[in-house]
């Protein structure tokens, strides 16, 4: 292509530059490899975590008492013992999720046999924990129960003992998988922000025309951008990795960081060729914003880091072969979470390269029509 590798370098130092005096995506690139990993590791446990509940008590017995205390932390806050309007007000209010009405002389018929009913008051708009918190709620009180009247904690005798290991999240803490996954969703979205973003930009100020005006091929515009906003969202991942995943959120990462970087600096490659590709289709930053939806949703949705892609209909798992973020995920993954080495990811790491230059042969094209069409 007769490409000048000084003019590329140039170029690039331009478009950093330019970064460099737009505040909001300074912002935008702080935020979402910070507080946006943070949030999407801590917020919203799929695990019931210190759910409020309240009790009111009108046997006050042993066995209510019994039932009581064994609502514990970390799935419940310690209960709040209150009256039936006191209850009612809480839930009203926001104050707890589940209220546990004990009616009066309820181990009296428990004893006696005769079945008696415990209200369990639901605050069902958080839906998440209201969910799993029915269930947890009605274990812990029939398995007390059975104690109280057994005289012993029963325990179910199997034909099979199932012994059970958990590798690479022993205590299955969500925010190990939520961390991780959205540093790689966060990379495909700012890489296609940044790239496209800065084309548009370019053609609304009308420098584009500048730059066809000097000894510079649309190829070289086009590497420039792709190796300077890549440089700046893979250095956002180093840092996000090593300070908030593994510093602040203590995060153990299984694999090697250096491969995982390698893997990421790939999928950079196809992901800003793509935003190149986006933007030429695009004639304005709102159309730009529009296609972004369409295309990311689908991208972070069914590439496997949202839903196992087994779940998913054949056709659909056949049709994300062809996106570059179900390969990197899967290598992502592979990497991180289970300590993969080059032998194992290395067809994803390849998938990557292929489907890049497929993108990048299309963006230039779409590039060029885009430039003849200006001049």
């Amino acid at each position: 292509m007769g490409l000048s590798f000084p003019n590329i370098f140039r170029l690039g130092v331009k478009e950093l530059w330019s970064l460099a005096r737009d505040p909001m995506m300074l912002v935008l690139i702080a935020y979402t490899f910070t507080v946006s990993i943070y949030v999407a590791a801590t917020a919203m446990p799929e695990s019931l975590h210190r759910a409020a509940i309240a009790i009111v008590d009108e046997d006050a017995s042993p066995l209510s008492a019994r039932i009581t205390e064994s609502f514990y932390l970390p799935r419940f806050t310690t209960p709040q013992r209150v009256t039936a309007a006191q209850g009612d007000r809480g839930l009203d209010r926001g104050d707890y999720t589940f209220v546990l009405a004990i009616p009066a002389g309820f181990q009296r018929d428990v004893l006696a046999g005769r079945s008696p009913a415990i209200q369990l008051n639901v605050d069902a708009t958080r839906m998440s924990q209201a969910f799993t918190g029915s269930g947890y709620i009605q274990q812990i009180i029939g398995g007390e129960v059975n104690t109280f009247v057994n005289r012993y904690r029963a325990e179910t005798v199997l034909p099979v003992e199932l012994a059970m290991r958990l590798r690479f999240n022993p205590n299955l803490d969500q925010s190990w998988f939520g961390s991780l996954m959205e540093i790689i969703n966060n990379v495909t979205m700012l890489s296609i922000i940044l790239t496209g973003a800065a084309l548009i930009r370019e053609r609304e100020h009308g420098t584009i025309e500048h730059l066809l005006a000097m000894p510079v091929t649309p190829a070289e515009i086009m590497l420039a951008k792709i190796w300077s906003m890549g440089l700046v969202v893979l250095l956002a991942a180093g840092v996000s990795l090593t300070v908030i995943v593994q510093g602040v959120l203590r995060v153990p990462v299984q694999g090697s960081v250096s491969l995982f970087m390698l893997a990421a600096a790939l999928h950079l490659f196809a992901t800003t060729c793509m935003g190149i590709f986006l933007a030429t289709l695009a004639r304005s930053m709102p159309q730009f914003g529009m296609l972004l939806v369409l295309v990311l949703l689908p991208l972070q949705m069914l590439s496997g880091g949202a839903t196992p892609r087994e779940s998913m209909p054949q056709f659909v798992q056949h049709i994300m072969l062809v996106a570059p973020t179900t390969h990197f995920v899967s290598a992502g993954q592979a990497i991180l979470f289970r300590g993969a080495g080059l032998a194992v990811v290395w067809p994803q790491l390849l998938a990557i390269t292929v489907i890049g230059l497929v993108l990048f042969a299309a963006s230039l094209g779409s590039f060029r029509r885009t430039v003849a069409q200006t001049t």
